[in-house]
């Protein structure tokens, strides 16, 4: 599974070259997953219904996952944590506790949001010219 972060998820809906041909080199066998806060904060962006709708057919084939109340409560105590000292956002610790409770990397290029999550790996999928 590759669990896409939001800034992914958007340079591939807007067919970035460097994504798509990131995106055009994995496996088919490959799952694209997006948090269910990933998607949220995707629909957020929409300005009408029809951007809405053309948002929700593009990522169609994409698995969406979501955290198990004990997952959550984790995230809790992360963002309890986390908040004052590292101004850690309550949608950022959301996706990476989704990450580390399905035990894959997050594919992201805001490091700086998630570097303070503990067992959380961050992958670059490409690089940004």
């Amino acid at each position: 599974m590759i669990l896409l972060d939001t800034d992914v998820a958007i340079d591939l809906l807007r067919g970035y070259p460097p994504a798509t041909e990131w995106f055009a080199s994995l496996n088919d066998d490959e799952t694209l997953a997006l948090s269910g806060f990933v998607m949220m904060e995707l629909i957020q962006g929409c300005k009408r219904k029809i951007e809405q709708d053309r948002l929700k057919r593009a990522l169609c084939d994409y698995e969406i996952i979501w955290l198990s109340s004990k997952h959550c409560n984790k995230a809790l105590d992360v963002f309890i944590q986390y908040h004052l000292s590292h101004n850690a956002g309550l949608i950022d610790v959301l996706v990476g506790q989704t990450a580390v409770a399905f035990g894959v990397p997050l594919y992201t290029f805001n490091k700086k949001h998630y570097q303070f999550i503990p067992n959380l790996d961050t992958v670059q999928p490409y690089i940004k010219v």
